[in-house]
């Protein structure tokens, strides 16, 4: 077994086309070249390499049997999609085709990755573009799998997970969303010390640290919660129904319902770090996405006063 199978599996695939290749120059030269000469030098090996007769010779040269002829369509046909295989290679390490698989935590798919895709997308329309969803933890294992060829990740709730080289983007503040009614709404920042009373909506990891228990806890105080929701969509329905508050990441600011309020909090506001990791060797329409991700701005921060 060959020590390396990738080399092997390359040098497969040259000494394939070198054969096809053969295989073809050979057929064609026996039927430009009709001399017995030609015949004699080239016609019999390829014949008993083919298990039988190719040609049908003739008082006047030679022309392919029903054998010869399939061998020929075959030979031809194995070339032009070798030929289309190394363009699309070509494509593929230079950035200008092929396929993008792209991870994604799902805060990061609200504006971030959707806004970023849309760009490359219109710069590069021969890349096809594939996305998964995900916890960042799984996202990495998928990374190193070889099943993504980048992936946005998060440093919360667990940590930045390890083992691939990571490019930091962006640091993802968090707001609060108030329903439109409360005593604060109209505030242009709000205190977390004023909260202290409220309930809080979240569904974080249990066993883990949280930046609203970490932030809560510099102010102060320790947060009530019991209504554990994960879904954004569900958070926000809670906090319009006047249940409680939650923290709002600014990459998820644009998904905000009209009928809830985003406000900064005063003084050094909970962040998250958000990352691109990527393979040891990166394609290069991936490290051109990482150059646009690091590139992009919120649309959306806080509600008006």
């Amino acid at each position: 077994m060959p020590a390396n199978p990738a080399a092997a599996n390359i040098s497969g695939t040259a000494e394939l086309r070198h054969n096809y290749v053969g295989t073809e120059h050979m057929l064609l030269g026996l039927l430009r070249d009709r001399s017995s000469t030609f015949l004699r030098d080239h016609g019999i090996d390829l014949e008993r390499a083919a298990g039988g007769p190719l040609f049908e010779r003739l008082a006047r040269g030679v022309r392919l049997t029903p054998a010869g002829a399939a061998l020929h369509r075959h030979a031809v046909a194995v070339l032009d999609r070798l030929d289309r295989a190394g363009e699309e290679l070509a494509a593929i390490h230079g950035g200008r085709g092929g396929t993008l698989r792209v991870g994604a935590f799902a805060t990061a798919n609200v504006d971030l990755v959707p806004g970023t895709l849309k760009l490359f997308a219109s710069r590069n329309p021969r890349v096809e573009l594939r996305l998964t969803e995900g916890l960042s933890s799984r996202l990495m294992d998928r990374l190193h799998a070889g099943a993504l060829d980048v992936a946005v990740i998060s440093d919360y709730p667990a940590g930045l997970p390890g083992g691939a080289g990571t490019v930091p983007l962006i640091e993802d503040r968090l707001f609060v969303a108030l329903p439109a009614g409360h005593r604060l709404a109209a505030e242009p920042e709000v205190d977390l010390r004023d909260l202290a009373a409220e309930t809080w909506i979240e569904a974080a990891p249990r066993g883990q640290p949280t930046l609203l228990v970490t932030a809560c806890a510099a102010a102060g105080f320790t947060p009530r919660s019991g209504l554990r929701v994960a879904e954004w969509s569900g958070k926000f329905g809670f906090v319009a129904a006047g249940l409680g508050v939650t923290l709002v990441p600014e990459l998820a600011a644009r998904a905000v319902p009209a009928d809830l309020v985003l406000k900064p909090l005063k003084g050094t506001a909970p962040v998250r770090k958000v990352y691109a990791a990527l393979p040891d060797t990166p394609l290069p329409a991936a490290l051109e996405l990482v150059q646009m991700l690091g590139e992009w701005k919120a649309c959306t921060t806080v509600s008006p006063t």
